[in-house]
């Protein structure tokens, strides 16, 4: 099967090789709220847009780094061109899988995105050996020769890399596990985002956003939040930042039933302010493990045994779940 660039956004889905699809005018650039920490974040963006070549955006799971990354790529000159995703971990066997042949995966990413953005999500999860690859190519990136058409024209790959970590890349560096080069050659520019539990102010914004754009799934109107579930809301400690957020205003719509939603239709939330996570609560389980372990499991009853709504409520992968679950199960087992 042979692949076509298009002139609209690519996306990659890792977990099912190689997708293209447009991206909705008009979405996806949104970098919701108005706290001095997203201030400068928006600021950062129109700044490093327009010019960037590599960028690494650094953060938290479910922070909101692919996000970002869409809003560079939709600042700089090549707006209108394709943004290619692919998660490190899964770049060699999502491109092999879909081409069903022995293909460099670097080089139809950067093919798919010339004249736009690569994305590389995750890539502190790359192998070495790929890191190596990655490396080579932004070596050779401003003497890249191309034959255009047929004829012997000297042309460079134009595109930008942005690449996307949730792990400190400069120990990782040190400790031999990434790329000193390649660490360097991307934090030249970095954009570092906040933990949704630093920018507190931005969550009732945050709410409405995902309120207004998950309640035409399910074919309602969009309620309005009572003060006593945007309290819960705002004393939550939100460990899967925005993208838990999210789950979680999915989650609660498919229980509200009037016009407003109140703080029983947040039970994920319900338990963390309980007597149970004081201090002296706390004592009883004072492992870290068992806590998560507990947290995973009540939010798995609320979602009624459901997986794949437990680990968007988390903000988390599945596979992340699975192995959690079965962890678990292993040591229920011992």
């Amino acid at each position: 099967m042979s692949i076509t660039r298009s002139d609209s956004p690519t996306f990659i889905e890792p977990s099912r090789g190689l997708v293209e699809e447009p991206w909705p005018k008009g979405n996806g650039f949104e970098i919701v709220g108005y706290s001095a920490e997203i201030k400068r974040l928006r600021l950062q963006v129109q700044r490093i847009g327009p010019h960037f070549r590599t960028v690494l955006i650094s953060g938290e799971a479910g922070t909101g780094k692919e996000q970002v990354a869409r809003a560079l790529h939709g600042m700089s000159h090549v707006a209108d061109g394709p943004f290619v995703v692919c998660h490190g971990a899964a770049l060699e066997e999502a491109v092999a899988e879909h081409l069903k042949e022995n293909a460099d995966a670097l080089g139809c990413l950067t093919k798919m995105a010339h004249r736009g953005t690569l994305f590389l999500h995750g890539i502190h999860e790359m192998p070495l050996q790929t890191q190596l690859r990655l490396l080579r190519l932004l070596r050779r990136h401003d003497s890249t020769q191309n034959h255009v058409q047929n004829q012997m024209e000297t042309c460079k790959l134009d595109l930008r890399m942005i690449a996307a970590t949730s792990e400190n890349l400069k120990i990782l560096a040190s400790a031999g596990r990434f790329q000193q080069e390649l660490y360097q050659r991307f934090a030249m520019v970095e954009i570092t985002l906040p933990p949704l539990r630093a920018r507190r102010d931005d969550i009732p914004d945050l709410a409405k956003y995902f309120m207004s754009q998950l309640a035409p799934l399910y074919r309602r109107k969009v309620p309005s939040i009572s003060d006593e579930a945007m309290e819960r809301m705002l004393n939550y400690s939100w460990p899967g930042n925005v993208r838990e957020l999210k789950g979680i205003v999915r989650s609660s719509l498919s229980r509200v039933e009037g016009e407003v939603l109140e703080k029983h239709h947040l039970p994920a939330l319900a338990e963390e302010n309980a007597p149970s996570s004081t201090v002296e609560g706390i004592a009883e389980s004072a492992r870290l493990q068992d806590v998560v372990e507990q947290h995973v499991m009540r939010v798995l009853k609320d979602c009624g045994g459901n997986k794949v709504r437990a680990a968007e409520v988390l903000g988390i992968s599945r596979s992340t779940l699975y192995r959690m679950l079965d962890a678990s199960a292993s040591t229920v087992l011992q």
